[in-house]
């Protein structure tokens, strides 16, 4: 039976072969473990193995977890995040993958200014225009983006996506590709104090395709971790 030490080396594998494939430096793609229902006991296991970077959907699970993990863990927030949770938010996590409107931004800024943090923060995109997603649809990111960026004690560093469920791995290539023509969109308006340069994409059925059509991050949750139960 694999152990999660094993799960890690092989998801590290495969993301040196598919950047090999595609002419990328494996170095550039960051693997964070998506550990929603995931014990802390197995979270330490990864870290153990090599693991830096630990993903959570809700704010009070990880901060549950959080005391019982080593200190040097980089949290990434990779859930819908209500506003009246960001204080909580602001305070255990380093990057938040899922900001969509500029009320959140704007509370964000405000509660970072006010820990004396900065917050590395991602667009969450709702590629599919589905009701169901969170995200701001692709017609309006310049238009948020125009709106945040400013804000003090936060960084926009890039963009995150849940692409709409697909057949196969191969099917979600288009949607991938696209989310990277978005950012290449979004670069070349220049918009001042804007440069994007992460793409959060691809998981563990899809992380491969993901990375060869430009993901800088994967959410990697079943393939480390194992079932959730």
């Amino acid at each position: 039976m694999a152990t999660i030490a094993d799960n890690l080396r092989v998801i590290k594998e495969r993301v040196a072969r598919a950047c090999e494939r595609v002419g990328r430096d494996p170095s550039e793609v960051m693997i964070v473990g998506a550990a929603k229902q995931v014990e802390a006991e197995r979270i330490c296991q990864a870290v153990e193995a090599g693991l830096q970077h630990v993903g959570e959907n809700y704010v009070q699970e990880a901060m549950h977890k959080a005391p019982s993990l080593p200190s040097g863990v980089v949290w990434h927030f990779i859930g819908h995040l209500q506003t009246n949770k960001v204080r909580q938010a602001v305070g255990l996590f380093d990057w938040i993958h899922s900001v969509d409107r500029v009320k959140l931004a704007e509370e964000i800024s405000k509660r970072a200014r006010q820990m004396g943090r900065t917050i590395r923060c991602l667009v969450e995109v709702n590629l599919g225009h589905e009701e169901s997603k969170s995200g701001v649809v692709p017609e309006e990111l310049t238009g948020l983006l125009s709106e945040i960026k400013d804000l003090p004690n936060i960084e926009v560093v890039g963009l995150m996506a849940i692409p709409p469920v697909r057949e196969s791995a191969e099917a979600s290539r288009s949607d991938f590709r696209k989310m990277r023509e978005l950012l290449e969109e979004v670069n070349d308006k220049r918009i001042a104090n804007v440069r994007l340069a992460h793409l959060s994409m691809g998981m563990s059925a899809d992380f491969e395709v993901a990375v060869e059509e430009g993901a800088t991050i994967v959410r990697i949750g079943t393939a480390l971790f194992g079932p959730r139960h």
